[in-house]
């Protein structure tokens, strides 16, 4: 008997058993998974032999592994602040909502009828932000807040009346990180940043906008309204990156004036984390917000005219307007948006300012026992930070770091101390005690019977606050568990059905995955504490990296992008940098292929380039002749070719060894988008085959969840020639290259999650998923491809993880279309495979490794269904205007009233057996999308409208 654990992870993560495999490919006509993948993968790119063969460890193991690297980390009480503070996450939060996959394993609500759940949550997050900033519109998160100050400036520079200025004026009150990412952001773009004091400036002439920081970094509060007026004459814009928590005391950025109010919902009950992911706001006011960065929840009706809320304005982004996009925004930071926004709805406006008040209290107690002990506060005026003037900084700091304490770490004569409303009595105490030398300490219970607020009479915010009714309802543990599970119930995620989406690899999120990062080892951690302290984070990270290597083959990773849209970007910064650093500086276009991601342009305009659109052929392969055409016309200047692979279309492309090596021979670079590579790893490596450059999608390939449209990662792996231009970070890495993310290592505290995949399925398990998402997308291409054509494949008629399904024959034949047939798959329980893209009119399917064929097979079996459904209105069977799919999904209140369609209920809702047993009932109908766009609500009413109701 073997008595060692055995790994079962493989089996589990992987959902055709073997026989179910052995089934499809002999449907396929082949008897091994190694055939198939010869006639699908070109000989020269294959076995690479890069990600070494071997096996993985069980989840008890990888589970201990990474537990003993966690408690290398060391939680010291942190003091730090710079816009990260410890703070609760309400556990029923926890439970309900990080923890369940009911939340986590969601897409992106572009389907809002199976998205109403999150939809209200995101819609909440938008009103909170709203009431707090007093701006009347608000996005539904951005990424962090030094990258939400950087879209502020480009969308100053935008809108700003001074149409001759190029510099923006950034306040030297700002968090050092913010200054690094406006920085990095700005130069590609011929932006000067000009950081000074905002109260030494004598005009504005030269600025299109100002950023500032409120409260200020030092802590201090400021009244900037003179400020305002005076940037406002002379045509620019003001940004404020303002605390949120504060905001519920003090006066709003948008009742002074402010154009645009930008800051980080993290303390709103989301951990540090060592950086991430913490969901950023933006808010502006009306006149701006088709101008605005992001997605926006709005409120329109559906097809029975009930409320209904969808994503809005749409036309605004990116995947639209391409190299003309203001933004490559692409993931969003939902899930802990989500979080906050639920922190709100628990605490409420009374809440709220509760804990406000107690944080600035105990910060009041803290300075005037400080400055009874002799100590130089410098702040007059703060809210929950102090700035002290001491004669040793790096003494003390030593010794407070020997009682576990960290304190901000500003330079030789000055230390930093912020509190939160995780901070106790006792720990005022202990910080009284490191500057009191030989001194009797004050008395805390005095001090607090003795001080007021230090806040500035005029500043004090006097405008109500959260008069919502969801705010003011669910504060019992009972009712707010209620509620959230009230809101899961409207949606469809991963924990009900397979999510079909071409080029989004929505596949499992495993438990044993997902658990590590509610640790407090990983999830306590400040961004900016010494590194000595994350020694098991560095210690993951390195290994992390290591892996991500052998799977992609490149020479070096960086983590530090937290999301594909900052990899992107910062992999095409790398290749600028690395063309100035050989004095080719002019090199300034870059190639894409008319199918690329829309991300694509938008991030080459971005990093400053031109973009050059090359020609697909007719197979949807990049036309060779065409780029070499192009690559010729523009050798001089060449910079990069950004290209997917597998193609955007599922296909291997042949010649992607001759189109890297043609761009190599012009002088420029090769970047290789990676949201395909779940079709590649362990089979070929983008490294290997002429990649010079490459982002990871973490949150599809690499098992992150997508938690409803963000968190993601979205690290670059590059050759050896680009290590020195990856993302630096004054905080622990020395490279002279700019900061994408505010944190050194962008959204941290979710990378134990790939950590724990890789590690569990070792080299070959991660072959075999490459291999069986690719089978089980050939099946699926096989099996429907009766009834849809299959629009792209290979020389052998085969399609590589994904497939692309052509419909837009039947809306010549009959009027149905891509959009009625997605809805129509609502009615069988499933989420539509991605609509339009690349191909407008066409549903691209992508089912992954992690669906049996049991859930193939139930796919299949509704998309036959709907097949004939489009059968019988062709043949005049059905209604041409007055048929299921045209009046998709059908909710359950329409069955309850009269019925007067001319097919029967059983049809609309049952249209197969199966359904009898498991129904998922949407909460709404058809939603209206022009309506929704055409009378824009983006917050929640007020409760005397709720009541008026």
């Amino acid at each position: 008997m073997n008595f060692n654990q055995k790994n079962s992870f493989v089996k589990r993560h992987i959902g055709p058993t073997e026989s179910e495999q052995s089934q499809m490919l002999q449907s396929l006509g082949y008897s091994q998974l190694d055939a198939l993948l010869a006639d699908i993968i070109p000989d020269a790119i294959k076995n690479s032999n890069v990600l070494a063969a071997t096996d993985g460890v069980s989840e008890e193991q990888a589970l201990a592994e990474l537990k003993a690297l966690a408690q290398k980390n060391q939680i010291f009480s942190s003091h730090i602040g710079q816009g990260y503070y410890p703070t609760h996450t309400p556990a029923p939060i926890l439970r309900n909502l990080l923890e369940n996959p009911a939340w986590y394993t969601a897409y992106t609500p572009y389907q809002p009828e199976i998205s109403q759940g999150r939809l209200e949550a995101l819609f909440n997050f938008q009103t909170l932000i709203s009431d707090l900033t007093a701006l009347p519109i608000s996005n539904a998160s951005l990424l962090d807040e030094a990258t939400a100050c950087a879209e502020a400036m480009t969308f100053c520079k935008r809108l700003s009346k001074n149409k001759t200025a190029q510099q923006f004026f950034a306040s030297k009150h700002c968090h050092p990180q913010t200054l690094a990412v406006l920085h990095t952001r700005a130069a590609p773009l011929g932006i000067e940043v000009v950081v000074g004091d905002e109260f030494e400036l004598s005009n504005f002439d030269a600025f299109f906008g100002v950023l500032l920081q409120y409260p200020a970094s030092t802590g201090a509060v400021h009244d900037y309204a003179a400020l305002v007026e005076q940037a406002h004459s002379v045509g620019a814009l003001v940004a404020v990156s303002a605390d949120l928590l504060a905001l519920t005391m003090l006066k709003a950025p948008g009742e002074w004036g402010a154009d645009v109010a930008i800051g980080t919902a993290q303390r709103f009950g989301v951990p540090m984390g060592f950086g991430g992911p913490h969901a950023a706001y933006f808010a502006t006011k009306d006149a701006y917000k088709r101008d605005m960065p992001g997605r926006v929840v709005g409120l329109s009706v559906d097809r029975l005219g009930k409320p209904a809320l969808r994503l809005a304005l749409q036309t605004r982004e990116q995947h639209i307007r391409r190299e003309k996009a203001t933004s490559n925004i692409c993931t969003a930071q939902v899930l802990l948006a989500n979080i906050a926004s639920m922190f709100a709805v628990y605490h409420g406006p009374k809440g709220l300012k509760q804990i406000a008040e107690r944080v600035h209290a105990i910060t009041a107690i803290l300075a005037q026992g400080l400055k009874q002990l002799g100590v130089s506060v410098l702040n007059s005026s703060y809210f929950d930070t102090l700035t002290i003037q001491v004669t040793d900084a790096a003494t003390l700091h030593q010794q407070a770091r020997q009682q576990r304490i960290n304190l901000r770490e500003i330079d030789v004569q000055h230390v930093g101390i912020s509190l939160d409303e995780t901070t106790m009595p006792e720990q005022v105490v202990v910080l009284w005690a490191l500057f009191a030398k030989d001194q009797s300490l004050p008395s805390f219970d005095k001090l607090s019977a003795e001080v007021s607020t230090q806040l500035p009479k005029n500043l004090l915010r006097n405008s109500a606050i959260l008069t919502h009714a969801v705010f003011n309802r669910y504060h019992s543990e009972t009712e707010l568990m209620r509620y959230l599970r009230q809101l899961a119930d409207k949606d469809l995620a991963l924990d009900r059905s397979m999510i079909p989406l071409g080029s989004c690899t929505m596949k499992l999120n495993a438990a044993s995955e997902m658990l590590p990062i509610t640790w407090p080892e990983f999830s306590q951690l400040h961004p900016f504490a010494p590194i000595e302290q994350a020694q098991g984070y560095v210690a993951m990270i390195a290994q992390l990296k290591e892996m991500l290597c052998a799977a992609t083959g490149y020479d070096a990773i960086s983590l530090q992008p937290n999301a594909g849209s900052q990899g992107e970007y910062a992999g095409l910064l790398a290749i600028r940098d690395y063309h100035i650093s050989r004095g080719e500086g002019q090199r300034n276009i870059c190639l894409i292929p008319q199918s690329a991601h829309g991300t694509n342009p938008a991030t080459a305009s971005m990093a400053g380039m031109k973009v050059v659109v090359v020609a697909c052929d007719d197979n949807g392969n990049v036309d060779v002749a065409d780029l070499t055409a192009k690559a010729e016309q523009h050798s001089s200047h060449l910079a990069a070719l950004m290209i997917t692979y597998p193609s955007t279309h599922g296909v291997f492309e042949h010649a992607v060894v001759e189109i890297c090596d043609l761009i190599h021979a012009h002088g420029g670079q090769v970047y290789i988008d990676g949201a395909n590579m779940n079709a590649m790893v362990g089979l070929c490596a983008p490294g290997q085959f002429g990649g010079d450059v490459s982002h990871l999608n973490l949150h599809k390939t690499f098992c992150i969840p997508h938690g409803g449209g963000g968190p993601g990662v979205g690290p670059i792996g590059v050759k050896a020639h680009l290590k020195a231009f990856m993302p630096g970070h004054q905080q622990h890495l020395d490279r002279s290259v700019g900061a994408v993310s505010a944190a050194p290592f962008g959204s941290a505290s979710i990378l134990p999650i790939t950590w724990m995949y890789i590690r569990m399925m070792g080299g070959k398990g991660l072959k075999q998923a490459s291999s069986v998402a690719i089978l089980n997308a050939n099946y699926i291409a096989k099996r429907l491809s009766a009834a849809y054509p299959v629009l792209y494949s290979g020389d052998k008629g085969l399609v590589a993880h994904e497939c692309i399904l052509d419909v837009r024959g039947f809306k010549e034949q009959c009027g149905i279309t891509v959009d009625d047939i997605a809805k129509r798959l609502i009615d069988f329980g499933f989420h539509a495979p991605t609509m339009s893209f690349p191909v407008a009119g066409t549903l691209m399917v992508e089912p992954t490794e992690s669906e049996s064929l049991y859930e193939l097979e139930r796919f299949i079996a509704a998309m036959l269904k709907i097949a004939e459904e489009i059968a019988q209105v062709t043949d005049q069977r059905l209604d041409a205007n007055d048929n299921p799919l045209k009046n998709a999904p059908h909710i359950a209140e329409e069955l309850a009233g009269e019925w007067t369609h001319p097919y029967t209920r059983q049809q609309a809702v049952y249209p197969l057996p199966s359904l009898l047993a498991n129904k998922y009932w949407p909460a709404v109908g058809r939603v209206d999308n022009v309506y929704g766009d055409r009378n824009l609500v983006c917050a929640c009413p007020s409760i005397s409208a709720y009541e008026d109701e």
